[in-house]
């Protein structure tokens, strides 16, 4: 299996009994409380009276004049450069190339465990398996290696600035954290009915509306393009019929395009009805991982990913979300994710692999993909360069 290079769980859940809700649509929000406690014995009227008070308590906490003087804001010092490489060594990274593809940035260095010519024989290795028969595709990732700036929050707060996303999410995992800005569900379930929405297949945004539209026709009418979002249609297709209704499993969506900051995807939505005898955690154990970022047959694309790939993804193409007591839920699909920790930011980047592609194209569009991250990355780093840090009584240091 694949080296992994920091000790992420497989699995973080918590449960929480107050949760914020957000219409970003309607600029209104809900504090939501179910008055549950540990051991779960409450009466409803215990509940009641319970949920009264948390939501009390936080109303209170939202609503207060801030203090000024318990605001503190410092940022993370980031490693000189003779302590990058020696860092990613004790990482288990091995001496990690420098990266400067597509132009390079004045704000932050760049690192990846794999050269541009090692990705490239990578992707020539999936598709020999294609051609093997081993597989039909495979989503093949490099993970980019970025010395942190700036503190965790600071660098969501740019990430949503300048890379908004539908599902963007952020986690903390205590020593790691989670910031990601991905534009892709991979499941929802909502009174029984299930919706996975899986992307395959990217254009750049151009500039100019003439331009832009031209890039989405060619992606539209692309043929390696429309395979690689059709062979995961099936394989959802295929994942949903396990557990869902025999005649309710349909393509409500194929191979439409969405515009998202910096590139255009298409897009696809397989829908179906969870049978009675099954849950929602029936339906996560027959479908996760997504297919989109793993492959077809998915297990033997999951087992060429841990061969070809130098490191374990850790959260990256995992899922981010939540899940109800009645057994709605709603989880992610973690693209477009940084994993910030130890000093680093961790930015994997890929893309699905089948017979048709070119390992050069491939290599191009990791970097389509990681625009919009990047920017944010940037513009995090370039705003705590030209701003002073803030010591706790609020002077500038």
């Amino acid at each position: 299996p694949a080296r992994e290079p920091w000790p992420l769980p497989c699995l973080a859940m918590g449960m929480y009994d107050v949760v914020v809700a957000f219409d970003h649509a309607t600029r209104e929000a809900w504090l939501i409380s179910q008055g549950w406690s540990a051991d779960h014995n409450e009466t409803s009227t215990q509940r009641h009276e319970q949920a009264a008070r948390r939501l009390s308590w936080f109303r209170d906490l939202l609503l207060k004049p801030n203090d000024d003087s318990d605001i503190s804001v410092s940022f993370f010092d980031g490693p000189t450069t003779r302590r990058q490489t020696s860092a990613a060594v004790e990482l288990g990274l091995g001496e990690l190339q420098p990266m400067f593809p597509a132009g390079s940035s004045e704000y932050a260095t760049r690192y990846s465990n794999f050269t541009h010519d090692s990705y490239c024989t990578a992707v020539q290795q999936a598709i020999d398996y294609i051609y093997a028969g081993d597989i039909f595709q495979v989503n093949l990732a490099q993970q980019l290696w970025i010395p942190a700036e700036v503190d965790s929050n600071t660098l969501y707060t740019h990430l949503r600035s300048e890379n908004s996303a539908t599902f963007a999410g952020y986690f903390d995992l205590g020593e790691f954290q989670i910031l990601s800005a991905s534009p892709e569900r991979f499941i929802k379930v909502d009174d029984r009915h299930v919706e996975t929405r899986p992307i395959k297949g990217t254009r750049p945004r151009r500039i100019g509306p003439e331009a832009d539209l031209f890039a989405g026709a060619d992606l539209r009418h692309s043929g390696k393009d429309r395979a690689e979002n059709v062979m995961i249609v099936d394989l959802m297709r295929n994942d949903l019929s396990r557990v869902c209704q025999a005649d309710s499993v349909q393509v409500s969506q194929l191979c439409e395009i969405e515009s998202y900051e910096y590139v255009q995807h298409l897009v696809s939505a397989v829908t179906g009805q969870l049978r009675q005898d099954q849950c929602s955690i029936d339906l996560l154990s027959c479908a996760f991982p997504g297919g989109s970022i793993t492959g077809a047959p998915k297990i033997r694309a999951m087992e060429i990913i841990a061969e070809i790939e130098p490191h374990a993804r850790g959260a990256y193409c995992g899922s981010l979300g939540y899940i109800n007591w009645d057994g709605s839920l709603d989880l992610s699909i973690l693209i477009r994710t940084i994993t910030a920790g130890r000093g680093w930011w961790q930015l994997p980047v890929g893309g699905g692999i089948v017979a048709q592609s070119q390992p050069e194209r491939e290599y191009e569009e990791t970097w389509h993909k990681a625009a919009g991250m990047l920017r944010g990355i940037d513009a995090a780093v370039r705003a705590k360069r030209h701003e002073p840090s803030v010591q706790r009584n609020g002077s500038p240091c």
